[in-house]
């Protein structure tokens, strides 16, 4: 809610509640289920006369729609953009932090800093950019800055300009949602030229067999969007988490 190389096997947490936390760790460790490392390599910059171009630092996966055999589809989008952050938490910290957390462990960490009611627990509701920051603050001790994104071009534009101070000085992949646009999104760059701005968008929408990086660009699932593409009527908000490059 609120699309290349070759797909690289990497670890899952497949965990049902936060309780069995050290079995699902073991799980998590121990299975082999395809996700896709870095499925922007190898994209092509938008412009060809770009002026400023500023990428996510590290490595981070695709997490998406039923990768962990849970099907979300209509509400789990956000989940999946937190858990490819998480990735890349976890990938930077050479192993000094937890692996990204399932769906259940997301809705119990809400539930656990007092957000969400105990009947959020194996529901069905979404989450957002605010859900997001919190989940990233209370497992992995990363604070985050919400920025608010009033509807319409000029205010998109500003935007992408902030994105690139962040990638600049964070690093880290950014978690977008909206109101009228309400589809998270992970944002893992941005590049701007005399025609405007693009944001390279990662989409957690796809649901199906894994796909290697040269099918999820083709088919857009990680691509380059341009600013203006976005819904000009929709508010939009930002999860920028602080780490530093």
């Amino acid at each position: 809610m609120e699309k290349t190389s070759e797909a690289t096997n990497e670890h899952i947490d497949w965990g049902e509640r936060l309780q069995e936390q050290d079995l699902m760790t073991i799980a998590s460790k121990n299975m082999n289920d395809s996700l896709v490392n870095n499925a922007h390599d190898g994209l092509s910059k938008p412009l060809a006369d770009w002026e400023m171009c500023s990428l996510v630092s590290g490595d981070c996966l695709y997490y998406h729609y039923g990768c962990d055999g849970q099907d979300d589809r209509g509400w789990g989008c956000g989940y999946r953009t937190v858990q490819t952050i998480c990735s890349w938490l976890y990938n930077r910290s050479n192993s000094g932090t937890r692996p990204p957390p399932s769906l259940p462990e997301i809705q119990q960490a809400l539930v656990t800093v007092g957000d969400k009611p105990s009947s959020f627990l194996d529901s069905r509701e979404w989450i957002g950019t605010y859900e997001a920051a919190l989940v990233l603050d209370q497992l992995y001790d990363v604070p985050c800055r919400i920025s608010h994104v009033r509807s319409g071009g000029s205010e998109l534009e500003q935007a992408a300009h902030e994105l690139h101070h962040h990638f600049v000085t964070c690093g880290s992949p950014v978690m977008m949602g909206g109101d009228r646009d309400n589809s998270s999104k992970g944002i893992l760059g941005v590049c701007t030229g005399k025609q405007g701005s693009y944001l390279l968008i990662m989409d957690p929408h796809y649901y199906g067999p894994t796909l290697n990086k040269e099918s999820l660009q083709r088919q857009g699932w990680v691509a380059w969007k341009r600013v203006n593409s976005l819904d000009q009527c929709s508010f939009y908000n930002l999860c920028l988490p602080q780490t530093k490059v």
